[in-house]
This record gives C-alpha cells, structure tokens and sequence, in this order.
C-alpha cells in the first residue's frame, strides 16, 4: 500500500517591519473610522459652494439681470443630445456701455460643459467644466482681449463631499515665479440647518509684494428650506448678510445688507427685493437704501419669444433709466415638446 506524503501549507508571513507599522498607526486609523461613522450618523447635507452661498438672493434680486437701452437674443438650438446651442446678442443704446455684438455657443453632455463668446472687437470668452464624478469637477474660464491688462485665466477644482466643499481657484498663475491670485474655500455642515466655512486670498504680484486675507461665512437654512440666511465677514472690516424667504410657490423675497467699517470709509447700503413668477411672465422689484427703484418684467407670449422691460429711477442724483429686450428661440423641436399648450384642431 503506497503512502502518500502530506506537504504542509505555507502560511503567509507578514514582514516584521510592516507589522509594526501597521501596529504603530492602527489607533490614528480606528479613530478616523470612528470619526468617519459617527459624521455619516449625523446624516448631514451638503452646504453648497462658496461661490454660490447668496444664489437665491441673486436670483430674486436685479443685480444680474438689469440693463438699458435695447438688446436682443436670437438663439438657435441645433441639437439636444448632447445640447448644443448658438446665440447672436446685439446690444445697442446703453448710457454705460457701446453698441455690440456678440456670438456665443454652448455645448453641454452628462459630463462636459463647454461655452465660448466672442464680440465685435475680437475679445474672446471660453469656459469648459469637466465631471470627473459626481462629487469631483475641474473648471477652466479665459478671457483673451488685445487691451492690455484684460486677459485672464482660471483654473478650479471643486470638491462636493457628503456634508462639505472643497474649492480652489488660480487666477492667471505663473509657473516661473509663482505669481498670481490663490483662493481657496472650505464650508462644513455643522448641524442640518448651520454651516460655517472660510475663504482665503494669496495675491503674489511679485516675489516682493505679497496680500494674504481671509473671509469668514455663515449659512442658516430653515427647517423646511423655505428660507436662508448668510453671513459673510472680510479682514478689510466689510460685512454682508442676506436674507432669502420663499413665501409661495410664486412669490420670494430677498434682502441684502452691507456694511463697510473700514478707516477710510465707512458706509452701509440696504437692498430689498421681491420676485413674481406668473404663468408666462416673472416680474422683479427693488428698492435700495441708494434712492434707487428698479423693476424688470419679462413676458413670455411663445415658447420661443420672450418680451422684456426694465426702469430703474435714482431719486437722488434725478436720473432714470429704461430697457427694452426681445429673446427670440429657434428649434426642431415641436411646440408640444418645449412645452406649449396643445393648439384646438379646427375641422
């Protein structure tokens, strides 16, 4: 009867080195994931971007959305998956601006969002956003003027975490001698309606003359997020506070108050605002501590056409000022498919 010969198995073994490595840090990395489960028990949220802690009060508001004289906005939609868009504006009867063109284009996947512009003069306007995933984006924005000093460059990396967000900004950086302007953010959820963050500032001009300053931000959101407050206080002895309030599906309020303390100056201007969406038209008004009333009406009559008015009258300085727009759309799509009502057949 033939024996058989049993080989023992070799067991794996562990260099002594790394073993007491993995023994000298093993309490740092039990505590982090004690640290990691307790914040995802907390079920905390997202606070959003720095860039975007006063959004609604900027929508509601008419800071972005303000202008005189006549425009117009002719765009035509050439595909929609993936979107791809170009838009002719002309501009002309401004008492700040000059008459002008511009032509743009925007382009724009699950991933990847790219618009460009460029006007009468030849000044040139690019920004690409690139999704690595869904918490990971990079973003570039440049601008290419022949007047000098008007160029620029940025590039960003934003970091959207499960109850933070990371951001870093370069603006026109310079390898040689490290030049340039560095910003970066960091805003944490504290409990589900509080956020606290910080934003810092390094200005290099020269290797000589540096700037370095940073900003301190708050956010208060209520229960049912229906209203928001910020705060925002710089180095420089300026503070800014917002508040935002949903009153209906239709109607919002914002007001914005900012107060500069600095040694040379020191002044506080109030912004009040309010914004009614109707069916076919969204109506803005405000009021500032300036002496200013503004309103803009924007009347959409089509799908594809828009109507717009704004006034704005400055009590103080005796001085008024009045837009008229139009913003026409154009596309193969069916009215049915970019939302009209359906049209009665008639037999």
């Amino acid at each position: 009867m033939a024996s058989t010969a049993v080989h023992p198995t070799k067991e794996a073994s562990v260099p002594s080195h790394l073993s007491e490595k993995h023994s000298f840090f093993s309490p740092v990395t039990t505590l982090y994931t004690r640290f990691s489960q307790w914040r995802r028990s907390l079920d905390l949220p997202n606070p959003g971007t720095v860039e975007n802690l006063q959004k609604e009060v900027k929508l509601t508001h008419l800071t972005n959305f303000m202008f005189d004289g006549a425009k117009a906005d002719l765009t035509k939609s050439l595909s929609m998956v993936p979107a791809f868009q170009v838009t002719h504006s002309f501009s002309l009867g401004s008492q700040t601006a000059p008459p002008a063109y511009n032509f743009g284009a925007v382009y724009a996947t699950n991933s990847v969002f790219l618009q460009g512009s460029v006007d009468h003069e030849g000044n040139v306007n690019a920004r690409c956003n690139r999704g690595w995933s869904e918490h990971f984006i990079s973003k570039m924005q440049a601008q290419l003027s022949h007047q000098p000093g008007h160029s620029m460059l940025q590039l960003e990396q934003d970091y959207q975490g499960q109850d933070y967000a990371l951001n870093f900004k370069a603006v026109n950086p310079s390898p040689s001698d490290l030049s340039g302007i560095y910003i970066g953010s960091y805003f944490q959820s504290v409990t589900k309606s509080l956020a606290l963050g910080f934003e810092s500032l390094y200005q290099r001009q020269s290797p000589e003359l540096t700037e370095f300053a940073t900003s301190y931000l708050a956010k208060y959101t209520g229960t049912k997020k229906d209203w928001i407050a910020t705060a925002q206080v710089q180095p420089s002895g300026i503070l800014q506070t917002t508040y935002w309030q949903k009153l209906s599906d239709k109607v919002e309020v914002a007001a914005d108050l900012q107060v500069i303390a600095a040694p040379s100056r020191r002044d506080a201007i109030a912004t009040l605002g309010a914004k009614y969406d109707l069916r076919m038209s969204t109506f803005r008004a405000q009021l500032d501590s300036t002496g200013k009333v503004s309103a803009l009406l924007e009347q959409r009559f089509a799908p594809t056409f828009a109507f717009l008015v704004s006034g704005e009258v400055d009590h103080f300085k005796n001085a008024a000022k009045v837009g008229v727009g139009v913003m026409i759309e154009s596309s193969n799509l069916t009215p049915e498919e970019m939302g009209a009502p359906p049209q009665p057949q008639i037999i």
